[in-house]
């Protein structure tokens, strides 16, 4: 996870409410965050890329579940992944699974035209953070990416907490060995 474009997120995120409406662009640019899009149809990739970067993300784009993994592969890999379900190579399912398998932190929105409850169950169950059905509204795509990197700025907050305490922690229990009883 590359921790500063979350640390220059985080005051963003936490101080949006309320949403931003579709027609203002985000108060400051979100430090250029990456995000993929995974989708096979060239029409939608190209929508939802476009969107993004009017927004004022950096767009990864991939047409099929194998190129979406070998990005998410990456060491700098991107927080938030847009996923279609029906792809060549691997489905947006099988990418979810096999993300949480590895215990990557990416925020994983399931973007499809999948829309029956038990198919909501089933991609959430997957390891998706979201499901989306599709066709979309664009501010709706809007505020779920933002929630999805608050979410990502607090789990890395506290990642970075639970750090802090069990170094401290280590330290009492050394400091415990030189004092006398």
């Amino acid at each position: 996870m590359n921790e500063k474009l979350i640390k220059s997120t985080l005051p963003l995120l936490i101080s949006s409410a309320p949403w931003p409406d579709s027609h203002d662009p985000p108060a400051r640019p979100l430090s250029k965050v990456r995000i993929l899009v995974a989708e096979d149809d060239p029409v939608s990739r190209k929508l939802i890329a476009n969107r993004l970067e009017k927004w004022g993300y950096d767009v990864a784009i991939t047409n099929d579940g194998a190129e979406a993994m070998a990005v998410l592969r990456q060491r700098e890999a991107p927080l938030l992944a847009i996923l279609d379900w029906s792809m060549p190579e691997m489905d947006g399912l099988e990418i979810c699974r096999r993300v949480r398998a590895a215990g990557r932190p990416v925020y994983i929105i399931l973007l499809t035209a999948r829309d029956g409850k038990e198919n909501i169950i089933e991609g959430l169950r997957a390891g998706a953070d979201d499901y989306l059905v599709k066709p979309f509204h664009a501010e709706e795509l809007q505020v779920r990416i933002l929630v999805g990197l608050r979410v990502m700025a607090l789990q890395e907050t506290l990642a970075e907490r639970v750090k802090t305490l069990e170094a401290a922690a280590s330290e009492i229990s050394s400091l415990k060995l030189l004092l006398p009883l």
